[in-house]
């Protein structure tokens, strides 16, 4: 199956399925001497990995990476790196029924379209269960960044349902608020606004009882990331942050800034004003009156969302997704099988009520790999002369 790598100066190739022996994931493009370990990819893995709470699918992976190759001495060495995530709890009984049945709102079909043939195995390739190899290498990504540019990617619920948190500064939202309650235990539904996360909470209790699901959005906030960064025309960073989104299981929408409401605004209120920073960092002493002193200038708001022609322009990156509800209920649903013959199904398995917290990270990942391929794409071309 082709369509399995992403990116250029910093690529992943991923390979896998949800019931086979493990997931994989080849991460080409890391520089040298980055530190990474077992334990820096823990993190993301651990908050995406199912069983985490009630509220989310009960089953139980350890989601312990292997790293097999790029690294030596707890540092990436710069050749490619190779990680390993194996599968220790699936229940391919589960499915067993729906082998020749489609599930409503699945890939079922349209995999049976394109290849004559499917894993029906909990979805197989289409499953969320590859994403476990994209968090790995978002970790990576995020390393990179942050050892780079001190930049940091972080996600949040912002609406499940009808409910939608109140964060009037989401570039200022922190993985603890993220992560934690103010009382410190954890933030099981992942919204740094803690009333409405509890509404989402009850929201999400109350659809499981139903045998339902629901749908909601996440907002994904990179910070630190410099202007400048983005390819004109096809590679614009928003087109590339849009397809690593869209890429992701479940969702059905991308925006960012301020998204659709701009459809409704006039010009006059969609601009952002440019205006001097208050605090301008150190210049570089060739800055002269033909090269922009671009660490001077900012804008006086961010409707635009850190993008500007599809390139950065130095303010928070700020994204929204939309997720649908999951696709599997326990719900009678009315179907047909492969010969066309109309049916109903219900699916057994262990399924996430509302997709959304675990979603995050995945997210996460996502957005960090394409700033971290344009990152360096950037700087193969920043301090690019001509010959004399």
């Amino acid at each position: 199956m082709a369509g399995n790598s992403f990116g250029q100066a910093f690529r992943i190739t991923t390979a896998g399925e949800s019931h086979g022996p493990g997931n994989v994931v080849i991460v080409d493009g890391v520089p040298a001497g980055i530190p990474l370990t077992v334990d820096d990819l823990l993190i993301d893995l651990n908050r995406r990995r199912p069983g985490q709470s009630h509220i989310t699918t009960q089953r139980d992976e350890a989601d312990l990476p292997e790293i097999l190759a790029g690294v030596f001495e707890g540092q990436t060495t710069g050749t490619s790196v190779a990680i390993l995530i194996r599968n220790t709890d699936q229940r391919s009984k589960d499915y067993g029924n729906i082998q020749d049945v489609y599930r409503p709102g699945h890939a079922d079909f349209t995999l049976d379209a394109k290849y004559g043939f499917r894993d029906y195995r909990g979805g197989g390739r289409s499953s969320a269960r590859e994403t476990t190899a994209r968090v790995a290498a978002g970790a990576i990504a995020k390393k990179l960044l942050a050892h780079a540019l001190g930049a940091q990617v972080i996600g949040y619920v912002h609406q499940v349902g009808s409910i939608v948190a109140e964060v009037p500064h989401p570039e200022l939202v922190t993985l603890q608020q993220v992560e934690y309650l103010a009382d410190g235990t954890p933030n099981i539904i992942r919204c740094p606004d803690e009333a409405n996360g509890s509404r989402m909470i009850a929201l999400i209790e109350e659809v499981r009882k139903q045998q339902d699901s629901i749908g909601g959005a996440a907002t994904i906030v990179a910070t630190g990331i410099p202007a400048g960064l983005g390819e004109p025309v096809f590679d614009k960073l928003k087109a590339d942050l849009a397809k690593a989104l869209f890429s992701l299981p479940a969702v059905l929408g991308v925006e960012y800034g301020v998204g659709f409401g701009c459809a409704n605004m006039r010009g006059s209120a969609n601009n952002d004003y440019f205006v001097p920073k208050e605090s301008p960092s150190a210049t570089n002493e060739a800055t002269t009156a033909a090269i922009p002193a671009i660490d001077k200038i900012t804008t006086q708001t961010n409707r635009h969302g850190g993008m500007l022609g599809g390139i950065s322009s130095g303010q928070a990156i700020t994204l929204r997704a939309a997720v649908k509800p999951t696709s599997s209920l326990p719900l009678e649903q009315p179907t047909v099988t492969r010969a066309g013959e109309a049916t109903t199904i219900r699916t057994k398995g262990r399924h996430d009520p509302c997709l959304l917290p675990r979603f995050i990270p995945m997210a996460e990942a996502m957005v960090a790999i394409v700033l971290a391929d344009h990152w360096l794409r950037w700087c193969g071309q920043k301090n690019w002369k001509p010959a004399t």
